[in-house]
């Protein structure tokens, strides 16, 4: 997946103030994005909860999402040192 493409994360995950696990869901991807919103904490349905961050940035910060953020479009995750859970919600595909 090409690294300048963005992700929508929480503030809470740009800033560094976060803690685990991280969630993430998958929309499917656009000429820009990834398609991914990722997210610490409650998910809160505030226009200014996700912002526009590119990939590259995420894998540095958080090494451990490289692999599930090659899940497929559908694809809903909650990760943690030690825990990983990968789903798939039908849901997310109807945008």
């Amino acid at each position: 997946m090409d690294g300048e493409l963005t992700v929508g994360a929480s503030l809470s995950l740009i800033g560094g103030a976060w803690s685990w696990p991280v969630h993430g869901l998958r929309h499917p991807p656009t000429t820009h994005t990834t398609g991914w919103y990722l997210w610490t904490g409650e998910l809160s349905d505030a226009d200014d909860f996700f912002l526009p961050w590119h990939l590259s940035h995420v894998l540095e910060r958080l090494p451990l999402l490289g692999r599930v953020l090659e899940s497929p479009p559908g694809s809903r995750f909650v990760v943690a040192p030690g825990y990983e859970d990968v789903w798939h919600d039908p849901s997310l595909s109807d945008v």
